[in-house]
């Protein structure tokens, strides 16, 4: 029983973030939230890069080659078929697989 409730109350509380901007912006959206929209997704792809590739050691084996490989073929990828979902995919299964494969960690 416990756990009903607390499945309906995380939906609840799901759908109340996802609709509120909806709610609160029905007439019109102002210009800073337009402005978030259209800059948020890149900062936030931006800070992810920096993320994954902050731990990268130079100077030891395999010198990070596995990042390097990967995000080339995520950025070859999304300039040639523009989907990031097969992009993200792509990266993440080459980089899986030069790490537990080809450099064997």
């Amino acid at each position: 029983m416990k756990t009903a409730i607390l499945v309906v109350a995380m939906s609840l509380v799901t759908m109340l973030t996802r609709f509120l901007p909806f709610i609160a912006f029905r007439k019109k959206t102002p210009a800073y939230i337009r402005y978030l929209g259209r800059v948020l997704p890149s900062a936030i792809i931006g800070m992810l890069v920096i993320y994954c590739l902050k731990d990268i050691n130079l100077v030891k084996r395999p010198f990070g080659l596995p990042e390097i490989i990967a995000g080339i073929c995520v950025v070859i990828l999304q300039v040639w078929k523009r989907n990031s979902l097969i992009s993200i995919l792509a990266g993440t299964v080459i980089y899986m697989v030069l790490v537990q494969v080809v450099f064997g960690a």
